[in-house]
């Protein structure tokens, strides 16, 4: 970015791989690496974060740890691990059979560098992979760089319900709500502390970012961060519509629209258009979809269901468009949705019994207002921007 002074205003922003080579690396320099990152770990150029912290004078790339959907994110099933074409490094698999590194993958290693682009979801599963290697890190006595992105969906819209405790797991690894408005780097500093992890964190932060801002306000260049979230639409969507995705509903995985539909061979998409239309959900519209997935859930076999258009992101409420999407498919198909699958993505069986009742889910989701405060509160300690 040559001839940037800092006092400048950048008119996109920089991401952390970005910063850390203007700075000449110094905050690095003579250590032995292991990177964690896939193929949205890259400068505005392109390069991959991989390529230039190998060239970084004094630092020494030892190992690559991968998230789920792999180094190259276009698996959509167990990743193994091998050797990276491009550098014949050993690649590490963190999705599958073994979702930690090792002390034996982390032998020789002084620091581990975190660069992946997420999406602002508790579910979405980088996150934990994240999380799971500070804990790792904390216990090898490594440091641990978090090399900050931005949270396309915002990182100032907070919403949904608060994970339960007891729920825990893959996808929920700490009480986030669903739609938790943080950067990778302050969900690390709020892990750290409030897991009292004793990692030695260092974030390194971008420059000219806004937290309201959208990805698409960045001025950085979209990649989509996993096979079936190719647009900023769809993972807006998706703080939505992933919520019933566990159930026996497509979401539209095997379409050239995922999570942009939602159907089924059993439902009827007029009445389904009908009923959530008036509903009146503020954000987005409703028509009927009639679609054939060719891959995933319901392969080959006729859906209908709705089409969501997005008519205004500001407006929208995710997750409670989700509790609205399951409520409709629960009181239209009571003996046909299965709605107890949607619990580990909800995170509340609160929540879930509610909707169960017929409760309205205005109603459900002015109850899940406190938690979200308090979540409020925890977070603020640790926003960097």
């Amino acid at each position: 970015m040559g001839g940037h002074g800092q006092a400048d205003v950048p008119d996109r922003v920089r991401s952390g791989i970005e910063v850390l080579a203007a700075s000449g690396f110094s905050s690095i320099k003579g250590k032995t690496i292991g990177v964690i990152t896939n193929h949205t770990g890259r400068d505005a150029g392109g390069r991959s974060t991989v390529a230039i912290l190998r060239q970084a004078p004094g630092v020494q790339v030892r190992a690559i740890f991968s998230p789920e959907h792999g180094l190259s994110g276009n698996l959509d099933e167990k990743v193994a691990s091998g050797k990276d074409p491009a550098t014949g490094l050993p690649v590490y698999s963190l999705y599958g059979e073994v979702k930690r590194p090792t002390p034996q993958m982390l032998k020789g290693l002084d620091a581990l560098v975190y660069d992946i682009q997420d999406v602002g979801v508790r579910f979405y599963t980088y996150i934990t992979t994240m999380a799971y290697c500070m804990e790792a890190a904390a216990a090898a006595g490594l440091d641990f760089y978090v090399l900050d992105r931005p949270d396309p969906v915002t990182a100032s819209m907070v919403q949904g319900p608060v994970l339960a405790p007891d729920l825990k797991s893959f996808i929920g690894y700490f009480p986030l709500p669903v739609r938790y408005g943080m950067t990778p780097g302050e969900l690390a500093q709020l892990f750290n502390r409030e897991n009292e992890m004793g990692v030695r964190l260092q974030v390194v932060r971008m420059e000219g970012y806004r937290r309201e801002a959208f990805y698409d306000e960045t001025g950085l260049p979209w990649i989509n961060p996993s096979p079936n979230l190719r647009s900023l639409a769809q993972a807006i969507l998706y703080t939505g519509v992933g919520l019933v995705e566990a159930a026996n509903v497509s979401v539209g995985r095997g379409t050239a629209t995922p999570f942009e539909v939602v159907g089924a061979p059993w439902i009827s998409g007029e009445r389904l258009a009908r009923y959530l239309r008036g509903r009146k959900i503020a954000g987005v519209e409703f028509e009927p979809v009639s679609c054939t997935p060719a891959a995933n859930r319901f392969r080959g076999q006729k859906c209908e269901g709705v089409r969501l258009r997005l008519v205004d992101r500001a407006a929208l409420d995710g997750p409670a468009l989700g509790i609205e999407l399951a409520a409709a498919l629960y009181r239209l198909y009571p003996g046909k949705f299965q709605i107890d699958r949607t619990l580990s993505m909800i995170g509340s069986q609160e929540v879930l019994q509610a909707v169960k009742e017929g409760d309205d889910p205005r109603d459900i989701c002015r109850r899940w207002q406190p938690a979200l405060d308090a979540f409020r509160r925890v977070r603020a300690r640790y926003l960097l921007y």
